[in-house]
């Protein structure tokens, strides 16, 4: 099974989907690990990507992911904003991907991005993130005005 951590910047994929993945004893692999050089110099900037960025990374993740299916599984961090990503994450999967998706307000999101170092992402692209999310229809939503325990608690007892 995969399991994909996903949101906007500063909603803890990362932790979250570090944490998941020692509960389950599956390998954790974060997305932002796979962007090319240039779209981690565009995000430096403070350059929102585009679909066009975006796409050669997605599908390269897609790539990734069948691989991880057949060897057993994993936990993927990943933003998956757009339901069109969301498909593409998922195509060609021999079994159906889990959503995870962490749902936070803008300011426990901003306090979170603002105190965050050494990270690309900077705080000033939250808002071009927010315009860009679709909501997912068939996710398993988690509130992330808790603690990460009980944030990973609460995905285990729903997966």
């Amino acid at each position: 099974m995969i399991y994909v951590i996903m949101g906007v910047s500063g909603c803890g994929k990362s932790s979250v989907g570090t944490q998941l993945a020692e509960k389950l004893q599956l390998p954790f692999f974060d997305a932002d690990d796979y962007h090319p050089q240039s779209n981690v110099d565009k995000m430096s900037a403070g350059i929102a990507l585009t679909d066009e960025d975006r796409w050669p990374w997605l599908q390269k993740l897609n790539s990734e992911m069948q691989q991880w299916q057949q060897n057993g599984g994993a936990v993927l961090a990943c933003s998956a904003l757009k339901q069109a990503y969301r498909d593409c994450l998922a195509d060609n999967l021999a079994q159906a991907v889990t959503f995870v998706f962490l749902k936070g307000d803008f300011a426990t999101l901003l306090s979170r991005l603002e105190s965050r170092t050494g990270h690309f992402m900077k705080s000033d692209l939250l808002m071009s993130q927010l315009a860009t999310l679709e909501e997912p229809e068939h996710a398993l939503v988690i509130d992330i005005n808790q603690s990460l325990e009980a944030i990973v608690q609460n995905i285990i007892k729903e997966i």
